[in-house]
């Protein structure tokens, strides 16, 4: 169901691509016939541009993996309240890219930092090609802004981390012995009503001879917790055996070979200028609203691209933007 889903989408795209061609045409005919068309050509040739983007950007993805969707989890880095308060940002602008280019984003585990942020949080992204997508964002993130907790008004730099790995269905097969596992149930925090604070619905699976743990605590019920919970795992222990194998062929994958508060992927700066810019390919923007808003494509192709040509960084720059 999946490869007709993805090939039907395709069939449409190439229907799409042929019915906008033919619009521009026709304008152009009306434009040599004396009309004015301007307005209406210019219209034609962006939304033909933009699909054209979309289905030249299909074409770069090249991972086993890449059309799978994604499980993607953001921590803060040392620092506090600055830094959950980061991580909250940059969970809102993956959910906000999600609604905007039609992905549905389900929350599995969020955890609320006491003053202001998260702990942490994971969610599952659906959607054709989501994990190809978000393996742009794999690493550290560095915010540099005027601290909104700071009564002194200084600038501060805050770092959080955003990890994602394919959600591996049916198809995939990974062994998991259940003498490995060891599930443990506890009550639901934060908003969610009555039933979800008093009743042992929430569920962590730890694997143990990797010591890998997941939680799951979004539904209202222990069993589907316990579902979306082995899902996350299955995931985490495909990537995990992933890394295993590169590790000993020594093949370091794009950007997850350095994640550590030392060498970001990307900086978004708020003061004392405005500018996005990823340090692996050096695209850069100056609308930084618009990238926290969910406007990451231009990053994730530029991303794409780079990967496809072999001219990723190897380590991010240390610079201070």
């Amino acid at each position: 169901m999946r490869e007709r889903k993805r090939l039907e989408s395709a069939i449409a795209n190439d229907a799409e691509l042929e019915r906008r061609a033919a619009d521009v045409a026709a304008y152009f005919d009306l434009a040599r016939e004396g009309e004015d068309v301007s307005a209406d050509l210019k219209r034609e040739v962006d939304a033909l541009k933009g699909v054209i983007d979309k289905l030249e950007t299909q074409t770069l993805f090249s991972g086993e993996t890449d059309a799978l969707n994604a499980i993607v989890t953001i921590h803060p880095g040392a620092g506090g309240t600055e830094s959950q308060d980061w991580a909250e940002m940059l969970l809102r602008m993956y959910l906000r890219w999600a609604e905007t280019n039609g992905f549905e984003a389900v929350m599995n585990d969020h955890q609320p930092a006491e003053e202001a942020g998260i702990k942490s949080a994971t969610f599952t992204v659906s959607g054709d090609y989501a994990f190809g997508f978000l393996t742009s964002e794999i690493g550290v993130h560095r915010l540099v802004r005027i601290s909104p907790f700071d009564q002194a008004k200084r600038r501060h730099t805050s770092f959080a981390s955003v990890f994602v790995s394919p959600e591996i269905d049916e198809s995939i097969e990974v062994d998991i012995k259940p003498e490995d596992l060891r599930i443990d149930t506890y009550r639901s925090g934060g908003a969610g009503g009555q039933h979800v604070n008093t009743t042992d619905s929430a569920v962590r699976i730890t694997h143990i001879p990797t010591g890998i743990v997941v939680s799951c605590q979004n539904e209202r019920s222990q069993h589907k917790n316990r579902e979306r919970g082995m899902k996350m795992m299955r995931s985490k222990l495909y990537e995990y055996e992933l890394e295993k194998k590169k590790a000993a062929s020594q093949k370091l994958e794009d950007s997850k070979l350095a994640i550590n508060f030392g060498s970001q992927i990307r900086s978004y700066v708020l003061h004392p200028y405005r500018l996005v810019k990823d340090h692996r390919t050096k695209y850069e923007v100056g609308d930084v609203d618009k990238v926290l808003d969910g406007g990451l494509n231009e990053f994730m192709r530029a991303y794409l691209v780079a990967r496809r040509s072999g001219n990723i960084a190897v380590q991010a720059e240390s610079d201070d933007l």
